[in-house]
């Protein structure tokens, strides 16, 4: 398909046709990238063309936590069964420029209407929602723009939606009506309607092929679809029917579609679209009918947004109001008249028009409650919310609608169950090849390092521990610990901070660190350091104040050790010391390291987990957070092996590992296991 630009490289889908591999089985449907170093000459791939490529595939594999994204998910959705990257080193030849094939037709003008609009555009801030708007690629949209879109709900906007499409399908049967109707020989050869109909189906399928056929982009086409295949059987449907049919058709068509968050939330607005519009007596002025859809889906989608994202934007009304005219009947008619016609000022004129709209948006993002953040709500809340709503929005006249407003409240008031006084929930959150754990006590949350940033624009912050947490029921931290200056424990940090209120911070970073400008209370760590919330106590066991000290001191050597106690049990996080101090540690707090739960210093690495030490711990539980197939070979086989004698769990295997702990036991829940779906990796044992 047409490669997307990523920091390194690129990246796309790939269809094998023939593996030269002895003895190898490749799926033919595969995703790759390409990272471009010195090491590594650059390969230029377009869209239609025939390579053969020296690859290194696996299965596809995520992290897996609660309340994120499921990697697995989508890409048996995609139709994809194995992940990969060019090996640059390999035999990597262009077999052919040009395969003849539609879909592969489609996909080069889809990229030859990027490449013109990022040479017009050149590098001004707005032309990847151009791209979106055009071609459906969402790509070249920055992530602090998606934050704006997504805070003030008109993130539906940013891409190929079916409002879009049916504005352009409704006017391809208002043009072929108004032309075909003032010919009596082609009038008598084909109705009118019926040649509007299916034109305006034409453009409809056309746009949807153009924006990469996805689930809002197919729902829109069978429903027009089907209003078209009515109009030439001259038969009339209800709109339930036609939702119906769509429905059908989609699932049918696409089974995975249901994994996606958009099948739910398209489907469900268009349900709501019609459950307020249909069968009424008769229709209102059109600034009141604008204004009852805009008042529907801020009350509608609120118990899916809820469910799905647990965040509601609530400048949404305001944003959409204002939006939605500007985007549907500007911006977009103007950005597909400049990918089709040689007029440069059409695109310019589109741009102008997308950052009055955005710097609009900006305004509301930046209000103080433009967003409201709430934790999960249970499933049968959500079931009555959703009754709740349909009560709500009821035709005037009748009775007692209130009363659908007081079914959303269980949504927003039943939270999820405290700990009692005296007990501890962690999370070990699974962050790949990295460290990320939460602590909640009854009144009070801490969390202990923030995993690994990918690239410049995504991190382990963003994409797993904010909305993780946000799901659990965190609202604020309490405190912060960044156990020392690695980006696979601090790489999360900025996100988390952005997002989450954090009273202070707890570290052994450098004074230059940047991260410790964000919170006016920022700590260095130190051996004796200790508190105690709500029946739980914590104290630091390492490092020693002498060690800042010293001249070209490791980061290794600088890590915050966090020792938690409650009743009989203890869980000891290291994050990632090696043998000096781990050694250091077995002479000085030798009284204080037998645990119940230890998070294994260094992820298993060969560099530590000494004999010592491990006898010293003697844990039941012993916790390795490392990532699928990492390029450390972590954890080492030997360090497995001293840790026999424990319940040894690894993220990469059991994806987050949830503990409850009280004075006496401990419940470990391993989230693979507990929320086991088939299309999901099968843990290496």
């Amino acid at each position: 398909d047409m490669p997307k630009q990523h920091e390194r490289g690129l990246s796309f889908r790939f269809d094998v046709e023939s593996v030269s591999s002895p003895e190898a089985t490749v799926p033919p449907h595969i995703l790759l990238s390409t990272y471009q170093d010195a090491k590594n000459p650059k390969l230029d791939f377009h869209a239609g063309e025939r390579w053969q490529l020296t690859v290194r595939l696996k299965q596809p594999h995520g992290t897996s936590n609660p309340y994120t994204f499921d990697f697995e998910a989508w890409t048996l959705e995609q139709n994809i069964r194995a992940v990969g990257y060019v090996y640059g080193k390999g035999d990597n030849n262009i077999l052919n420029n040009s395969i003849k094939s539609i879909s592969y037709e489609i996909e080069r003008v889809r990229e030859a209407v990027r490449a013109h609009f990022q040479r017009v555009l050149k590098d001004q801030p707005y032309v990847g929602v151009l791209c979106a708007l055009t071609i459906g690629d969402q790509s070249g949209i920055p992530p602090a723009q998606w934050q704006v879109f997504t805070r003030t709900g008109v993130n539906h906007l940013m891409s190929i939606s079916g409002l879009h499409i049916t504005m352009l399908a409704g006017f391809a049967f208002m043009l072929v009506n108004l032309g075909w109707r003032r010919s009596t020989r082609l009038t008598l050869w084909l109705p009118a309607r019926k040649a509007a109909a299916l034109a305006g189906f034409l453009v409809a399928l056309s746009y949807a092929l153009l924006a990469g056929y996805g689930v809002p982009a197919q729902r829109t086409v069978y429903m027009l679809g089907t209003v078209a295949l009515a109009l030439w059987s001259s038969r009339n449907l209800a709109p339930s029917q036609l939702l119906t049919l769509a429905l059908l058709v989609v699932t049918v068509l696409d089974p995975w579609a249901v994994l996606s968050p958009g099948f739910w939330l398209s489907f469900g607005a268009v349900a709501l679209i019609f459950y307020i519009s249909s069968h009424r007596l008769r229709p209102g002025h059109w600034l009141v009918e604008y204004t009852r859809v805009q008042w529907a889906m801020s009350i509608g989608l609120i118990p899916l947004l809820l469910a799905l994202f647990q965040q509601l934007s609530l400048v949404s009304p305001l944003a959409n109001a204002f939006a939605i005219p500007l985007v549907s009947f500007v911006v977009v008619p103007l950005s597909l008249l400049g990918a089709v016609l040689p007029l440069d000022s059409l695109l310019q004129f589109a741009h102008y028009s997308m950052s009055i709209c955005y710097n609009t948006l900006n305004i509301l993002n930046n209000l103080p409650l433009a967003v409201w953040t709430q934790h999960a709500p249970p499933p049968w809340t959500v079931l009555i919310g959703s009754c709740g709503v349909l009560w709500l929005l009821l035709p005037r006249g009748f009775p007692a609608r209130w009363l659908g407003g007081i079914m959303l409240l269980p949504m927003f008031f039943i939270a999820p169950d405290l700990p009692a006084f005296g007990s501890l929930r962690m999370t070990i959150f699974d962050v790949g090849q990295g460290l990320a754990v939460a602590l909640q006590t009854r009144e009070h949350a801490l969390l202990v390092d923030s995993g690994i940033d990918f690239s410049t624009d995504a991190d382990s912050g963003s994409r797993i521990l904010v909305p993780a947490l946000r799901g659990l029921g965190v609202a604020q931290l309490d405190g912060l610990v960044l156990t020392h200056n690695d980006r696979d424990h601090t790489g999360g940090a900025a996100s988390v901070l952005q997002a989450i209120p954090t009273q202070w911070l707890l570290s052994s970073l450098p004074a230059d660190q940047p991260l410790l400008t964000i919170l006016p209370d920022s700590r260095r760590c130190l051996a004796g350091q200790n508190w105690q919330w709500d029946g739980v106590k914590f104290e630091i066991l390492h490092p020693e104040p002498d060690a800042y000290a010293r001249a070209k001191v490791r980061t290794n050597e600088l890590v915050c050790v966090l020792r938690i106690q409650t009743g009989q049990n203890v869980i000891l996080i290291t994050g990632d010391i090696e043998k000096n101090s781990e050694r250091r540690l077995v002479q000085t707090q030798a009284d204080k390291l037998a645990a119940t739960v230890l998070l294994v210093p260094h992820h298993g690495s060969k560099t530590s987990s000494t004999a010592e030490f491990v006898q010293a711990v003697q844990p039941r539980y012993a916790v390795f957070s490392v990532g699928y197939r990492n390029s450390f070979h972590h954890p080492n086989a030997d360090v497995y092996q001293r840790y026999a004698d424990s319940i040894r769990l690894r993220t990469d295997e059991e994806g987050a590992i949830l503990l409850r702990v009280d004075n006496q036991i401990i419940d470990v829940e391993r989230y693979r296991q507990t929320h086991q779906r088939y299309w999901q990796a099968v843990s290496e044992k």
